[in-house]
């Protein structure tokens, strides 16, 4: 899996995703267990801990472990002992290494672009989540000239929606995220047997 950071710190990816106010939309509460797939440089894992106020726990899970290493030097220096770093390729089977139905909140934001296999972070969100949990996706509405993905990676609001229908989630709202993303928060679909 390729992933690549499009921001060097947390601070700056303010002026494009929004993250403190995006966190915001996700109706995140006290003592919930979220999970951030793709975590890249922190902004959404340290928003979302702050939200949580030290309640809850926070998983920033990504395949780059420097990243990894600079949340979790951030969360420790801002206070936050809610924040658990996992590293791992969200390719790969049961990947967040998390158990079955234990986490309210998946956010997969800035990466479905990234991935050649875009079913299998999907398919662990659904599996951790609990029944009533939410998924949410935030991406690159387009490509910006030099901003964001390459016009040809870019995974539209339409293509997410296709993606995340298929993996057995339905739609629950749509956010604003930003002048050049989109929001999407989806609910798992319990499968039929």
């Amino acid at each position: 899996m390729q992933q690549t950071a499009l921001h060097s710190t947390p601070l700056k990816t303010a002026g494009f995703a929004h993250p403190a106010r995006n966190v915001g939309a996700l109706g995140l509460q006290q003592g919930m267990t979220v999970a951030d797939f793709g975590s890249g440089s922190g902004a959404y894992v340290l928003a979302m801990a702050e939200r949580l106020g030290n309640t809850g726990h926070v998983y920033a899970i990504d395949v780059q472990r420097d990243l990894l290493r600079r949340i979790h030097t951030e969360a420790q220096k801002r206070g936050y002992k809610n924040v658990e770093i996992v590293w791992s390729d969200l390719e790969k089977e049961h990947a967040s290494k998390l158990a079955e139905h234990s986490v309210d909140l998946v956010l997969i934001s800035n990466l479905l672009f990234q991935l050649e296999d875009k079913s299998a972070p999907l398919g662990e969100a659904w599996r951790i989540l609990k029944p009533g949990g939410k998924l949410a996706v935030i991406d690159w509405s387009d490509s910006f000239g030099g901003m964001g993905p390459v016009k040809k990676e870019v995974v539209t609001k339409d293509a997410a929606l296709s993606f995340v229908r298929e993996s057995n989630f339905e739609l629950v709202r749509e956010f604003e995220a930003g002048a050049h993303h989109y929001g999407l928060i989806f609910r798992p679909v319990p499968q039929k047997i």
